[in-house]
């Protein structure tokens, strides 16, 4: 897929191995799509999800550094007015206006911040779980958005307001699950097989099912 050569608004740590990266918006998306992004012609493009509204007028990603890797220790370098390759978005992992739970971890929150910014926040639970509490990055929007149905998952002790463990666990513990709506899941691929497990052993169709994969 062919990129375009883009200058970053901005670029901010949200955690000690969390950015936000923020450039101006040229295509239009639908909430929950993705893009490719890469910094130079010699480095192999990623996917992120977008985090941003539909109709706001800059596009950003929520990106997890990871040392080891070739990309994002360079998308932590970029300040702003540093250049990018980006794709338009594409992706079928989109909203719905339908009831619909969204269970996601670390930032596979991407997709859905960008799903409840833009609208999509009837009759929708989110579910995020994280192992720090620097994870729950938009923790206050997002209690504001969904009040009660706003469930974060924390894994990594004990938390006031969180549910003590994994977003799993939570789900294990839920007696009657609803059976006629569809369940989104974004994280990693131990998260979403697993969880995907849970779902349809407790009566969830298959088919109601759609799942994002996060590297």
């Amino acid at each position: 897929m062919e990129t375009r050569e883009i200058a970053v608004i901005s670029n901010k740590l949200i955690s000690p191995a969390s950015g936000i990266l923020r450039f101006r918006k040229w295509f239009d998306f639908l909430a929950g799509q993705v893009v490719n992004i890469t910094t130079s012609d010699e480095i192999p493009p990623r996917m992120y999800s977008i985090a941003s509204g539909e109709q706001e007028e800059y596009i950003e990603l929520l990106y997890r550094i990871v040392p080891e890797g070739v990309l994002t220790p360079r998308l932590e370098m970029l300040k702003k007015g540093s250049n990018i390759l980006v794709s338009e978005a594409f992706g079928k992992f989109t909203a719905i206006i339908k009831p619909a739970w969204f269970i996601a971890t670390g930032t596979g929150l991407a997709p859905f911040l960008s799903m409840l910014r833009s609208g999509y926040h009837k009759d929708k639970t989110l579910i995020h779980g994280t192992r720090e509490q620097r994870g729950f990055y938009f923790e206050d929007e997002l209690r504001k958005i969904l009040e009660e149905r706003y469930i974060p998952c924390y894994s990594g002790g004990e938390k006031n307001s969180c549910c003590q463990g994994r977003v799993t666990t939570f789900l294990e513990q839920q007696q009657n699950l609803p059976i006629d709506i569809k369940y989104y899941l974004c994280g990693s691929a131990e998260m979403v097989v697993e969880t995907r497990q849970i779902l349809i052993d407790k009566g969830i169709p298959f088919q109601n099912i759609q799942s994002e994969i996060y590297f």
